[in-house]
């Protein structure tokens, strides 16, 4: 009878190594992609594996399905637009007071929303998504239904031109990258752990002296400001903020790439997003029928991946791995 034990030391080493060498791999792709694929194509698809991701942390680790999380992108796309085209701002700045203005509409929603469960939970963030949809149309600094226009990219700390489309792109890869990193270090620490025992058993962690209601609210506000990053970022990449943005919608589109690619895992939202994003962009001769093809595509992954992509293929990985029974 084999009784060798793995060392935990070890372990971890291994999966420092495989972090090490995903990054690496990651790194040379991103690098690489540019000459190969359309940069603004792939600007977009960062844009929303970031802002997929970000959601991905309040429902995978956290168990809590938001319909308003459009809000924070499109608020953060206008916020960003306004500080860079009105008041003049660098572009990290704009897309900084995005990025927070994201966060504190995050808090104020989450104060409000993480008081109910389930449904009723995903109903109340609908509904203030939509009073933030509505003063998108209302408000004069927004644009209305042309949207604000002609928003300047700039130049990156007083140097790098952005207008240059290869250091967008830089640009566009540093921001998903540093919030990609935020999002795995907030799911591998404590607070991620915790998070997600309470959303595995809410009752029992409340019993162990965990405040349920505080970590979730913690995990909405970052969600909402991870969102809001993506948002302002792609409002720099297209030089538009829209109502599209901040619609409806767009939360719905979220969830869709969330799903597809595999709640619970990093890798999950991003293969999502670019799916989705490819099929909008490559797919756009099709008209209505874009919307269709990705309703098929849903209802596939849930009827044959109900992990979804990522989550299947790791299991598959996972079933490989295990020994054969013993006669």
């Amino acid at each position: 009878m084999n009784t060798t034990k793995t060392c935990p030391l070890s372990r971890h080493n291994g999966r420092l190594s495989r972090r090490i060498a995903i990054f690496i791999l990651a790194a040379a792709v991103l690098a690489i992609a540019p000459y190969v694929v359309y940069p603004v194509f792939l600007m977009k698809a960062l844009c929303f594996a970031l802002f997929a991701c970000a959601f991905n942390l309040l429902i995978g680790y956290g168990g809590l399905l938001s319909f308003g999380h459009a809000a924070f992108f499109g608020s953060a796309a206008y916020l960003c637009g306004y500080a860079a085209r009105d008041l003049g701002l660098a572009p990290e700045l704009s897309v900084l007071i995005g990025t927070v203005g994201a966060g504190l509409l995050g808090y104020v929603i989450g104060a409000i929303a993480i008081r109910r469960h389930g449904i009723y939970f995903a109903m109340v963030t609908l509904a203030l998504a939509q009073m933030v949809y509505f003063f998108a149309v209302q408000a004069p600094l927004t644009g209305g239904e042309n949207g604000m226009q002609g928003i300047p990219r700039g130049f990156l700390f007083g140097i790098i031109d952005l207008n240059n489309t290869m250091a967008m792109y830089a640009f566009v890869v540093a921001v998903f990258l540093i919030g990609l990193a935020v999002l795995h270090r907030a799911v591998e620490s404590p607070f991620g752990q915790t998070l997600k025992a309470i959303r595995d058993n809410e009752n029992r962690a409340i019993s162990l002296g965990y405040d349920s209601n505080r970590y979730k609210h913690l995990a909405f506000v970052l969600s909402a400001a991870i969102a809001g990053l993506a948002g302002a970022t792609k409002a720099l990449v297209f030089q538009l903020a829209s109502l599209t943005d901040v619609h409806w919608t767009m939360s719905g589109e979220v969830v869709l790439m969330t799903l597809i690619g595999g709640l619970g895992t990093t890798l999950g939202p991003i293969v999502g997003a670019i799916i989705i994003v490819a099929m909008q962009t490559y797919l756009a001769e099709s008209g209505s029928w874009v919307t269709a093809i990705q309703g098929a595509t849903f209802i596939v992954c849930v009827l044959m991946f109900r992990e979804g992509i990522v989550g299947a293929v790791w299991k598959l990985r996972a079933n490989e791995r295990l020994p054969e029974p013993r006669e």
